[in-house]
C-alpha cells in the first residue's frame, strides 16, 4: 500500500495581492491617459475672446491672457518650410504619429507649447512669458488675424 500525503504552503501575507492591485491600477491609469490623449487629438479647441486665448480640453490646455500675447509676432508658418519653428525635443508632452501636444523645444531653441496635427498650417503665437504657442488650425490666417487685433 502506497502512502500519499499532501502538504500545503503557508499562506502568503496580503502583500502580493496589494502589489498586483497597485500595478493593475497604474496600468489602467496609463491606458486611460492614452485614450484621453487620442480623444484630445481630435477635440482640442482654440477659443479667442476679448480676454485672450483658451486652449482645451487636454492635459496641456490653458488660458493665455491677451496682454501676454505678442500680437506683432503672430504669424502663419509651414513647418515643412520654416525649419526654425519645428519642434525638436519633447520636454513634457505627447508625440504620436500625426499628433504632438505639450511642451517642446523648437529648432531655434525656443520653448513652445504645441498642438500640432497638420504641419503645413500652423499659427505661431509668441508670448511675453518666455514661451511661444504653435497651433494647427484649419482657418490659420483667420486665427492669426483675430489674435493680432486683440485689444
Amino acid at each position: 500500500m502506497k502512502m500519499e500525503r499532501i502538504f500545503g504552503i503557508i499562506p502568503a501575507s496580503p502583500a502580493p495581492y496589494i502589489v498586483i492591485w497597485v500595478i493593475s491600477l497604474i496600468l489602467l491609469a496609463i491606458i486611460g491617459m492614452f485614450i484621453y490623449v487620442g480623444y484630445s487629438s481630435r477635440h482640442v479647441n482654440f477659443t479667442v475672446n476679448d480676454e485672450g486665448l483658451r486652449i482645451g480640453p487636454g492635459f496641456y490646455g490653458r488660458f493665455i491672457p491677451a496682454e501676454d500675447i505678442d500680437k506683432e509676432g503672430v504669424k502663419v508658418v509651414n513647418l515643412d518650410v520654416d525649419s526654425d519653428y519645428q519642434p525638436r525635443w519633447r520636454t513634457n508632452g505627447a508625440g504620436l504619429p500625426g499628433y504632438s501636444a505639450g511642451w517642446f523645444k523648437l529648432a531655434n531653441k525656443e520653448k513652445a507649447l504645441v498642438f500640432l496635427t497638420d504641419r503645413s498650417r500652423v499659427v505661431y503665437i509668441p508670448t511675453n512669458k518666455e514661451y511661444s504657442v504653435l497651433l494647427s488650425v484649419r482657418e490659420a490666417e483667420e486665427l492669426a488675424d483675430v489674435l493680432k487685433n486683440l485689444d
